[in-house]
């Protein structure tokens, strides 16, 4: 099936982007600066989101953009425990990771949204 939209167009796609940026400034705390794996980690799973919605998205495939959005949202799930945990370890605070944790639910939503979407425009 081919697809009206870029991968730019779509909304989870410019709110991923959001998230990264936020994730990624929050990563410059000084407190991050000796857990460069865990830094590391946060980074590339939050990069994953909008690359999985991209790559997905240029197959023109339901069935293969599907299969990419749900790495797409597992992705989006470990950047929130990530968050999480940086709480807990204090990394940050609990208002730091307030914002973006509640993004990576409603990025979660969406993908799930447009998972259900596309599955019912699958031909049978």
């Amino acid at each position: 099936m081919s697809y009206t939209k870029t991968f730019e167009e779509f909304e989870v796609y410019q709110k991923s982007i959001v998230l990264a940026k936020v994730v990624f400034g929050l990563v410059k705390n000084q407190e991050f600066e000796k857990e460069y794996g865990f830094k590391d980690q946060i980074k590339r799973a939050v990069v994953s989101i909008s690359n999985n919605i991209a790559e997905g998205s240029e197959y023109n495939n339901n069935k293969q953009f599907i299969r990419f959005l749900a790495h797409s949202k597992g992705s989006c799930a470990e950047v929130r425990s990530m968050l999480i945990l940086s709480e807990e370890l204090g990394f940050v605070t609990k208002y730091q990771v307030e914002q973006p944790i509640a993004l990576c639910i409603e990025i979660s939503k969406s993908l799930s949204k447009f998972i259900e979407y596309l599955k019912s425009r699958i031909e049978k």
